[in-house]
């Protein structure tokens, strides 16, 4: 007599969690009501590009999307947390934005009963200048560099707390915690008391997250080149999952990811003693997901602190910054409808040694203040 195999089969399980293979609006179907922390997830983006990951189309997406919102909403207590990484998209064949996930968030909200606790934004200043027709080839854009993250609730009260995520004061705070500031309302009316000068010892941070998204040399990378694995071709960074696991559970509690790819989420947990689970349906994936735990952790807490401490601190130039009163060619009055011709990019040459001048003089006064 033959076993039938399991429907969701377990390919990999620690003390702490497992990566289970299928499709999550059914494996969490299994999962008792209730019993949820936090789910926090990248979906596949709603893309015009098809990936290898099956990602659906973004006027297709909602449709997609309502059986796993349904389970979302009944595995979750009323006071976890569901967070969803999720990456605009462009309209084919014209320079305007999609909709999908904003669309995506309301539904969340008005069809299935999350309440929206609050917006995010990630921003991977390693980004490359896409999308190249718009960006770099007729001008008419800037680069696509963040992701929205949407942080949803069961009820208006998640169990949430900023002070698991503190960051270091700035330079300029510092000055004012050690030169003093005078009480006082300044002119947007915002009344700015004594206690605005008292030293708690780090800053609440906002709600934009500057993450590089450079995973090349990892673990789990150099785990797939040696065993032959594809590795996930959209891994979000480390820090992503860690920051909302620290602020929105506590040590013991289950988070789920039902969108797993390389089960980085699974690795943060195991580190921060969270219980887990891990969904992801695609087998090839699962199975390199292991490489996640194959290195001892303690090896691995010791890569993610001394990348902790670099002290890399991320900036964005003032909008002004190469401002220099020369504009170059008159904009085009089709919006950027004809490709440009190489006769204007030559007529512009001038101008962009220009400011390439400018910039190259901007980043040795940087150098050197640092």
């Amino acid at each position: 007599m033959t076993t039938a195999k399991p429907k969701n089969p377990t390919t990999y399980t620690t003390t702490l969690g497992s990566i289970v293979c299928g499709d999550s609006s059914q494996v969490l179907a299994d999962v008792k009501a209730n019993t949820v922390d936090l789910i926090v997830t990248s979906p596949p983006f709603g893309l015009v590009r098809k990936k290898d990951y099956g990602n659906v189309d973004a006027d297709e997406y909602l449709e997609w999307f309502k059986p796993f919102a349904k389970q979302f909403h009944r595995v979750l207590k009323d006071s976890g947390s569901l967070v969803i990484d999720i990456g605009g998209a462009w309209n084919k064949g014209t320079p305007t934005r999609s909709l999908y996930h904003f669309k995506l968030m309301i539904m969340l909200c008005e069809e299935f009963g999350f309440h929206l606790a609050q917006e995010f934004y990630w921003w991977n200043p390693a980004k490359l200048p896409t999308p190249a027709e718009w960006v770099t080839v007729r001008r008419v854009r800037v680069k696509d560099a963040i992701n929205t993250v949407w942080w949803l609730s069961k009820s208006p009260w998640p169990k949430a707390s900023n002070r698991r995520v503190l960051q270091p004061y700035s330079p300029a705070m510092e000055g004012l915690l050690k030169n003093g500031y005078k009480a006082k309302k300044r002119p947007s009316g915002h009344d700015i008391s004594e206690k605005f000068s008292i030293n708690n010892g780090a800053a609440i941070p906002p709600n934009l997250i500057a993450i590089p998204n450079t995973e090349s040399n990892s673990f789990y990378m150099r785990y797939c080149e040696e065993n032959g694995y594809k590795p996930h071709p959209a891994r979000f960074p480390s820090e992503l999952p860690e920051y909302f696991v620290r602020m929105l559970t506590d040590s013991g509690d289950l988070v789920i990811d039902p969108f797993a790819g390389s089960c980085i989420t699974g690795e943060v947990c195991e580190r921060l003693n969270r219980k887990w689970k891990c969904i992801e349906m695609l087998p090839e994936y699962c199975q390199a997901a292991q490489g996640r735990f194959v290195t001892p952790a303690s090896q691995v807490s010791k890569v993610v602190k001394d990348a902790r401490n670099s002290k890399t601190q991320y900036s964005v130039s003032r909008p002004g910054t190469l401002w220099n009163g020369d504009e170059g060619p008159k904009l085009s009055k089709d919006g950027g409808q004809t490709r440009p011709k190489k006769e204007v990019e030559k007529k512009s040459s001038k101008t962009k040694s220009n400011r390439s001048s400018k910039s190259a003089a901007f980043l040795n006064q940087q150098s050197s203040a640092d």
